[in-house]
């Protein structure tokens, strides 16, 4: 991933000498190889600190909430998740287009950080190979949606046959079983809100779970606390989670969030699709459940 590194540089080197962008965001490598961190280039002379590696694995279209109320013109480096979720956040109408010079990496499938951390703890038994990160396995597209300048060659996606296979495995247990499963899955949640931080997709300017007047979610970790908050967000996600897969890779506890993610996108995709979240940008245009007309059937209610 020299190659991809160097041209990075080269790109950032010439935006930032231009003008043409005051903020260039990308990697940086930390003390270690697998330490690789989000890193933000505002002049020519950081642009050396710029890497790209198989650790590369944050979503940093995320970041780009940081700068959403200011006027900076910012260059990203993104692979295809990353670029996901910058049409997810220009659909949300987060940032404008104009405001962003897109570099795209087809992305090769990244390895985890965290799982490298394991392996060189001492504490854990070292894996022969840790191979692609989890969730890079099941990637329905390693390459870049949006992208004003492309390094690499396409690459195919590395998703499974069965893809909603484990979705399919809960939709057919009995009601009880259901609920026993997550309420076990659920019982281990310690609600440090680290999925929701993570999140392209959570870009709110005041979080429900927040807010203090009317309090909707306790603060203990009770199970129907933590009930709440796992199916409040998840329904806040059906038709905007990208498949990322970060909430999950970030999870302290383990928690299988990309199964609950998972379901509502196969659902919301039977229902209102063919419908694949920041696959496609169209200015102007709205994922299913994101617009609201007066006369919708409500035979529902």
């Amino acid at each position: 991933m020299t190659d991809i590194t160097l041209k990075i540089r080269e790109i950032a080197t010439r935006l930032l000498q231009n003008g043409q962008v005051d903020i260039f965001m990308g990697w940086e490598k930390g003390q270690e190889e697998y330490q690789a961190r989000p890193f933000f280039a505002r002049r020519v002379e950081d642009v050396d600190k710029l890497i790209f590696n198989e650790y590369s694995i944050h979503n940093l279209s995320n970041d780009l909430l940081k700068y959403r109320d200011g006027q900076e013109k910012i260059g990203i480096v993104v692979k295809g998740c990353d670029s996901r979720g910058i049409v997810r956040l220009l659909q949300d109408g987060q940032i404008k287009r104009e405001r962003l010079y897109i570099v795209g990496v087809a992305c090769p499938g990244m390895k985890d950080p965290l799982q490298a951390v394991k392996d060189n703890s001492g504490f854990f038994p070292t894996a022969a190979d840790s191979g692609l990160a989890k969730k890079c396995g099941d990637c329905i597209e390693p390459n870049p949606i949006i992208y004003d300048e492309l390094i690499g060659e396409k690459q195919t996606p590395r998703v499974g046959e069965e893809r909603f296979k484990l979705v399919k495995e809960i939709e057919n247990m009995s009601v009880d079983q259901r609920y026993q499963f997550f309420e076990d899955i659920f019982s281990r949640c310690i609600r440090c809100y680290a999925c929701r931080q993570v999140c392209v997709a959570c870009n709110c300017r005041t979080c429900i779970f927040d807010e203090m007047k009317p309090q909707w979610v306790g603060r203990e970790t009770s199970i129907s606390d933590n009930f709440m908050y796992h199916l409040v967000r998840a329904s806040h996600m059906a038709g905007r989670c990208i498949e990322c897969g970060e909430c999950e890779r970030v999870c302290p506890v383990n928690i299988p969030l990309m199964l609950i993610n998972q379901k509502l996108i196969k659902d919301v995709n039977k229902f209102f699709g063919p419908y694949e979240a920041g696959m496609v940008y169209i200015e102007g245009a709205k994922p299913p459940l994101s617009s609201y007309q007066e006369n919708d059937p409500d035979n529902f209610l």
